[in-house]
Order: structure tokens, then sequence, then C-alpha cells
């Protein structure tokens, strides 16, 4: 029976995919978005199946539908693991998923090629499923190749935009760099371990007496550049904000509840081999605190109302790698899921927005929506109060508790995070105040077609300003059911080290006042003072530095894109017409030779026996110099 709900749980969002690439254009744009929604729902209802075995049997549940790879005493099966980290994983991909797809029903009900849209997103989502469920390494590796695909297809869906086709391709590409990482630190795990199933090799680490512990810290560093790629982090993040190209929803799901939680995913399923690596723990944190701060930096200016949120995502991302590489995996989990939650609440919400001002995304063209779209102001205001840390909602819990364990480790990071959080609370009122508050600034054409979004749009707000309020309570400081639940996975719990007493409710009144402040200000900047960001051209000093996002595309684009471009011109130049002139040539060469010897073809049996004679000779006499 597990065996049939496990495939079924893989195979629905399949179906669903090849149903509306071979149908979905002649069934109609809604049929198709309702059977590629009713797909991902029949994947959630099976999780929760699994997540009530797995509540049942901690122990988890280990599939094999077949040997795959079997090579000497190397051997790879290809199978599926339901643990408590596969399952959380899956509830949140199948089941804000199935919000994202309903969503999309009425979002993307204008496109003519809804029903590809719909495929694409199914596809995604049986990626992501076959990423998380795997049993080894490279059945993950197939799930995480293949999300990479459908983000290129989904990123550049609107393909007719060349603009949004490189941004497909730089989020393809960076990818790639990351995941060459990724491979690495397979090959070098199978070299070592002759397996690259999760339960072995936990076993064989536990196990070992003489582990070399160069290999494993570089196949650890390895892996982390893999996650580097696929979540966005410092220095392969540039390809997160460009990906804004695609339809909202699909900025939604890849940002908030799948691909970019694959590199946290990954580390976390792997944390008894990153516990032998302090070295590199250090630099998953350090990296992670530093990204967090330089992306909340450039979200503090940016006014397309997307690129805020994908800086804020870049930022909060950071701040999950930040407690991974302080070992704090299960903190790293519950940011991971309330970041699920008030996240793709604001993305759908941008949408919502977005879909009212028919395509507009410039912050300056807007305000005073609240008066207009009620339901997606109030989701809105919600989830900006999540991700800015305010109690009682669920970003203050999870925030909460990664820059607790940040203090109790290193102090500089501490700060660092806790700079990056405030940064969030003044960059996401900003973005609030400027969108639904003051005057409407857009033109008289839109204003007269303002109206609230459709059922479709504001129930999957609902819900998920609803997850966003409460999903805090799922780990509560003193009493933490999380916690609890993934303890079978980890050999400590990283906030068992210390006990709540005055230090540890000072940080949180720090971390909330913090909060305060960054809302305080935004208030007084964009309500008070009324202050509208100014139009590019008059953007000057180091906000035109942070505008620009400190310039690192053209960085990149100078060092590696020109210089390859340079490179490639040059053997075009010169070395394509040396091998040319060589191949012709030789061409030419052939050629003689072939016009020459058809003379010997003269049609005299005499002459071709006197060759046939002079032949044998030939040979007879090499057999005779050759004994």
């Amino acid at each position: 029976m597990n065996t049939n709900l496990a495939l079924l749980l893989l195979l629905a969002p399949f179906i669903g995919f090849l149903f509306n690439i071979f149908f979905g254009k002649s069934i109609g744009k809604t049929a198709s978005g309702v059977i590629g929604t009713l797909m991902i729902v029949v994947s959630f209802i099976v999780t929760l199946y699994f997540f009530g075995a797995i509540t049942a049997k901690p122990e988890g549940i280990h599939i094999s539908l077949f040997d795959w790879i079997q090579i000497s005493n190397f051997k790879v099966d290809f199978g599926f693991q339901f643990d408590q980290l596969s399952v959380l994983w899956l509830l949140f991909v199948t089941g804000i998923g199935s919000l994202i797809h309903m969503y999309s029903i009425s979002y993307m009900h204008d496109d003519e090629n809804m029903h590809k849209y719909f495929a694409y997103l199914n596809l995604f989502i049986f990626f992501m499923i076959t990423l998380v469920i795997g049993s080894n390494l490279l059945v993950l590796f197939i799930g995480w190749e293949g999300v990479g695909l459908c983000s290129y297809l989904l990123i550049g869906f609107w393909h007719k935009n060349q603009e949004f086709n490189d941004a497909a391709k730089k989020a393809f590409i960076m990818n790639r760099i990351g995941d060459l990482g990724l491979l690495i630190g397979i090959f070098i795990i199978g070299s070592l371990f002759s397996t690259l199933d999760y339960a072995t090799l936990k076993t064989a680490i536990a196990g070992a007496t003489d582990l070399n512990m160069y290999w494993i810290s570089a196949a650890a560093f390895a892996l982390f550049i893999g996650a580097c790629g696929k979540s966005a982090q410092i220095p392969l993040y540039t390809w997160l904000p460009d990906a804004m190209a695609g339809p909202t929803p699909v900025s939604a799901l890849i940002h908030a509840a799948t691909m970019v939680t694959a590199g946290i995913f990954m580390i976390t399923r792997l944390n008894y081999l990153f516990d032998l690596a302090p070295d590199v723990q250090n630099i998953i944190a350090i990296v992670g605190a530093v990204t967090s701060l330089v992306a909340a930096t450039i979200a503090l200016v940016q006014t397309d109302i997307k690129k805020v949120l994908a800086y804020s995502t870049v930022s909060q991302l950071g701040l999950m790698f930040l407690a991974l590489g302080l070992g704090a995996y299960e903190v790293a989990v519950f940011h991971v899921i309330t970041h699920a939650f008030f996240k793709a609440c604001l993305f759908l919400g941008s949408g919502s927005v977005i879909h009212a001002l028919h395509g507009e995304q410039d912050m300056r063209k807007m305000g005073g929506l609240k008066k207009v779209m009620t339901i997606t102001f109030v989701t809105f205001l919600i989830s900006s109060l999540a991700i800015s840390g305010i109690p009682p909602f669920s970003g203050f819990f999870s925030k909460d508790e990664i820059l607790m364990v940040a203090f109790e480790h290193n102090k500089i990071l501490w700060f660092i995070a806790s700079l990056a959080s405030l940064m969030t609370a003044f960059y996401m009122f900003r973005l609030l105040y400027l969108t639904f508050f003051k005057e409407f600034r857009g033109t008289a054409e839109q204003k007269s077609h303002l109206h609230e979004s459709p059922t479709l749009i504001t129930f999957p707000l609902i819900v998920l300003a609803i997850l966003a309020t409460l999903g805090g309570l799922i780990s509560l400081p003193t009493n933490s059911w999380l916690n609890e639940y993934l303890a079978p996975l980890f050999t400590k719990v990283a906030t068992e080290e210390h006990h709540f007493g005055t230090s540890e409710y000072m940080l949180m009144l720090v971390a909330v006042i913090g909060g305060l402040v960054g809302i305080g200000i935004a208030y007084s900047k964009y309500i008070k003072q009324n202050l509208v960001p100014e139009e590019d051209e008059k953007i000057t000093g180091f906000a035109k530095v942070l505008y620009n996002k400190y310039y690192v595309d053209e960085i990149y684009d100078s060092l590696f894109v020109k210089s390859i471009n340079g490179l490639s011109k040059f053997f075009r130049d010169n070395v394509e017409t040396t091998l040319s002139s060589l191949v012709f040539g030789l061409g030419k060469v052939t050629n003689e030779i072939g016009f020459q010897g058809k003379k010997l073809q003269s049609g005299s049996i005499g002459f071709y026996l006197f060759a046939f004679v002079l032949g044998i000779c030939a040979i007879i006499t090499y057999l005779f110099l050759a004994q």
C-alpha cells in the first residue's frame, strides 16, 4: 500500500503535466487549470497520509522500487524515503503548491498558453517531490536538475520578451555552476563510502573509525556550493531577483516553498556529514549572514514590488544558512516553514496588486490601494508583520530562534543578522506604505478600473495569512512540537543548548524593538513625510550603488561574459581560419589523388594483371623480410 501511495503522490503531478501538454489546449483554459490543480491536491492528500504514518512510525518508511546501479560493491537503488524531514517538506510543497495552482486559474486566465503554464507548473511539483522523497543523492539529483529545468521554462514563460528569455538563461546557467559543485560532492561521497543512500551513509559515518576528514570537508564544501546556487547565496545569488520575469505565481512557488529551499533541505538531510566539517559550517554561517545583510541593503531602495520581495527572499535564505552553519538544523527548518507561509502570501499579494493595475509593478505608481483592495491589504499587512518578526506572528518565533542561536555562538554574526532583520522591517513597510497608503499615483484609467481580486485569488491569500499568523505555534520557545518531531534526525537539538532566562527574554525584546524601529522609520518617511522614491535618473550617491545592486551583474559581465565572448571571437577569427585552411587543404590533396588515381582505371585487363602480380610480389617480399 505504501508503495502504491508513494507512486500516486509522485505521479499525480506528472499525469497532470502529460494531460495538459497533449489535451490542455483542446479542453479549454479553465478545465486545464482545474485538472492541474486537482493533481496537486491529490498529492497533498497522500502527503497527509504519510504525515500520519510517520507520526505513528518515527523510524520512517523506506521504499525500494528497483536496483538502479551496481558496480562491484557500489550499489544505488531507485527508492523513496519518508521521514520527518521529507514529510514536512512535502506538506508545504504540495499544500502551498495547491493554493498557488488555484490562484493561477484566475491570474493566468487571459493567457493564450495557460494549458502549457499548468503543464510546466505540474512538472515542477513532480520534480520537487522527487527531490524531497528520494532515498539517495542520485534520486535527489534528478529532482534537483528537474526543478532547474522547470524554472527555466517558467521564468521564460513569456518568451516573446527577450529580457525574460535572458533571465531564464541566467537562472539556468548560474544553477549549473552550483550543480557542478553538487556533483563533485556526490562523487567524493560515493568514492569514500561506496554508497549514496542516506540511511546507509549515516550508518557508515557513525560506525567509521578512520574517516578521512580532508575529503569529508571537501565533499561538504562542494555540496555547499551546490546549495549556494540553488538557494541563491553569495556569489551565486544574482539569478533569483531576475527570476521575477516569470508570472507572479511562479515567483511564489519558486521563491517561497520549493526550489530555493532545496539547498537547505540537502544540507539538513546530510547534517551528520556537515557536523564532521566544522570549518565548512563556519563558512556556511558567514556566507549566510553576509548574504542576508547584502540582500537586505539592496532591497532598501528597489522600486519594483517583486524585486523587493525577491531580495527579501535572498536575505531570509541567508538567515536559514546562518542557522545551518551554526548546527541549528531544526531552527533553519522552522524558518523555512514560516517563510513559506508569509512569503507565498506576499508574492501572491503582489500579484493581486499587479493584476488590479494591469501589469504595473513600480511602487511609485501605486498608493491608496487599501481602500479598494481590503482583503489583499489585510493579508499583506499580516505577512509583512510576520516577516518583520513582530509577535505573535510566525516569523517572530523562527527569526528569534535564529538570532538567539547566533548570539550564543558568535556575537558578530548575531549583530549582522539583527541589522538585516531591522532592515527587513523597514523595506517591507516601505513597500506596504507606498503600495496601499496615501493617494493613488497611477493613471486615471488605472484608477477607474481598481478593484479587489476575484475569489480564486483572495482565498489562497486568506489561507496563507492565517498560516503566517499561527505557524509559529509549531515551535514555541518553551514547548517545541517541531523540535520533538525532528529529533530522530539529529544527534543534538540546538535549542536545547540554552534555557530561557533573563538574557534570552532580553534578546527577544531587542529583536522586537529592532523590528518596530524599522517600521517606525518607514512610517516617518513614507507616511508622515509623504516621500516617494525618485525617478531612476535622479538617484545619486550610495543609494545609486544599492539601486544598481552593487554593480555585481556588471562585474560578472566584465569578468566572465565579455572575456568568454572575446575568447570565442579570437578562436573564430584566428584558429577557425587556420583550421578551415587545413581542412580545405586536405580536401584538395584528396581530390588531386583521386583525380590522378582514376587515370589508372584504363580498362586494360593486361595492366590489371600486371598490377596484381606486382602486389603479390610486394607482399611476399615484406613477409620474407619480416621473418
